[in-house]
């Protein structure tokens, strides 16, 4: 096994329960840790043997792109895809933070963290 990491994806979205929120958009940090067996493409050295970062960059950014209410929903599509779109993911977990949230204070982010597992 193997972990891959697409760290610091810095997007631009329109989450939240406000009204304002879902107007104005708001800045979000979100990063990604996937388990998969990485000794085949280790081998090969082809990316048809791994997971490619770039299609886990894509389906962050397209699953970020529709607005929710909540992160926890967001958190639950980005992994949902990611485990529908590729066989070889066998376990991920994604941080999706808002940063700088409406919240009343001076908090920098607030992070829902959600693992998942491949069903078999």
């Amino acid at each position: 096994m193997g972990i891959i990491k697409v760290e610091n994806i810095r997007v631009f979205a329109y989450h939240g329960c406000l009204k304002e929120e879902t107007k104005i958009g708001s800045d979000y940090r979100v990063d990604l840790k996937v388990k998969a067996n990485l000794q085949e493409s280790a081998k090969t050295d082809k990316l048809s043997d791994t997971v490619d970062y770039v299609f886990l960059n894509r389906v962050i950014k397209e699953e970020m792109d529709i607005p929710s209410y909540l992160l926890e929903t967001v958190a639950k599509r980005i992994l949902n895809r990611i485990f529908e779109e590729d066989t070889m993911v066998s376990k991920a977990t994604v941080w999706v933070s808002k940063l700088n949230p409406p919240i009343g204070g001076d908090v920098a982010r607030v992070t829902i963290k959600m693992t998942q597992k491949q069903k078999k």
